[in-house]
């Protein structure tokens, strides 16, 4: 049995990470770690606070996240590291883009609850 189907938590807080994001829902920082590292496709990396403010000012506005592949998953303990690849559209500087990215996100379970601590995306070059 996969960690995925014997944790449905995990996936579940996988499937609300993508969620939030496309719709801009200020829930996100319930499923992040305060310690969390979000690192994007273009060098950018942002800790906790940078995220928050950024994502409440709408610096970049996700239209579609579909994740296309999920291709790793392995778990120690209380850690799950997930690799899956997601065709991402939005705007950023009034800039619409379209890409497909690769994801590595880190995700560790305290309390019961999965929180996102690191994420690195890596852009799909066609």
């Amino acid at each position: 049995m996969d960690i995925l189907q014997k944790d449905g938590k995990l996936s579940e807080n996988i499937g609300l990470l993508d969620k939030y994001l496309q719709n801009n829902d200020e829930r996100i920082v319930d499923i992040l770690r305060p310690d969390v590292s979000f690192g994007h496709s273009n060098g950018w990396v942002q800790n906790f606070e940078d995220f928050k403010k950024d994502f409440s000012s709408k610096k970049v506005i996700y239209k579609n996240i579909q994740q296309t592949e999920l291709s790793e998953i392995k778990r120690y303990k209380n850690t799950a590291n997930i690799r899956r690849k997601v065709n991402v559209s939005g705007t950023y500087k009034n800039q619409d883009f379209e890409m497909k990215l690769a994801l590595l996100e880190i995700w560790i379970k305290k309390n019961a609850v999965w929180k996102l601590w690191s994420r690195q995306s890596i852009e799909i070059k066609p």
